[in-house]
């Protein structure tokens, strides 16, 4: 356990990384953010992880920025809230751009900064009773760090809206927005993140990476020949390669591939 993190290994191939902060509804501040960023980095290099669960322990997932925090930054000047804010942008990035499935495990409230960590995951499981809120405009602020992830996720539309009014928003609505993946009672909430683990652990590792790398690479690229060409190198790559071999034969032969024997 580090200062604010509770990293865990609960099954092969499994790590969670749990906000640990729970007397200040995981609000974060430099300290989280600073481990968060080496977390997800370190995880992110190690072979023996398929898949990263990030959870809060408390009432709340996150509640967005300490208030503390907030207080010792109300004198910076415009280059250390320049140098504060590219920090959380980096550790959003990290978490954003690591090559493993990171799924959400969101309850309780789930605000401002908070939101842009779910954002950056890549499945929300969220507990029908919590809300969402972009609450930055009520301070005379705005969610800029947090955008670029928030804006894929939740869409444009739905954030022109959320962005300036800092309403709150249940869990029902964030999904019919397409915001979360799924919607669960409190006590279904570890069941359905855990049906979803065993799910991606069963597939082929370097497939799964590759997925989610393809999504990011497809987003939004103009359909023309570059794209048809590289898309069709990537899946000749894939086929040619061990892992894809190996799953093809293991399929036609009705068995189970080599890497669910490991």
């Amino acid at each position: 356990m580090t200062a604010t993190l509770d990293i865990r290994r609960p099954a092969p191939f499994v790590a969670e990384v749990w906000l640990n902060r729970p007397e200040m509804r995981n609000a974060f501040n430099d300290v989280v953010i600073a481990e968060l960023s080496d977390a997800f980095a370190a995880l992110a290099a190690d072979d023996g992880v398929r898949v990263i669960v990030l959870g809060g322990h408390g009432k709340a997932f996150c509640a967005g920025a300490d208030l503390n925090w907030m207080r010792s930054m109300a004198g910076y000047d415009w280059e250390q809230n320049r140098a504060d804010a590219g920090r959380l942008a980096e550790m959003l990035w990290t978490i954003w751009n690591c090559p493993l499935p990171v799924i959400g495990r969101l309850h309780g409230d789930c605000y401002a900064g908070g939101v842009g960590l779910a954002a950056a995951c890549d499945v929300l499981v969220a507990c029908d009773t919590m809300q969402f809120c972009l609450s930055e405009a009520r301070l005379g602020l705005l969610p800029a760090t947090i955008s670029p992830y928030v804006v894929r996720a939740l869409g444009e539309q739905a954030s022109r809206r959320y962005f300036t009014s800092a309403e709150r928003f249940g869990a029902h609505e964030a999904h019919r927005l397409g915001f979360v993946h799924e919607v669960c009672t409190a006590d279904a909430l570890d069941a359905k993140v855990g049906e979803i683990v065993a799910t991606l652990v069963a597939n082929g590792p370097h497939a799964v990476k590759a997925c989610k790398r393809l999504v990011k690479d497809v987003a939004g690229a103009p359909l023309d020949a570059s794209l048809r060409a590289e898309t069709a190198r990537r899946i000749a790559d894939i086929r040619a390669g061990a892992e894809g071999r190996e799953g093809v034969a293991s399929f036609l032969e009705k068995r189970a591939p080599s890497w669910l024997e490991r």
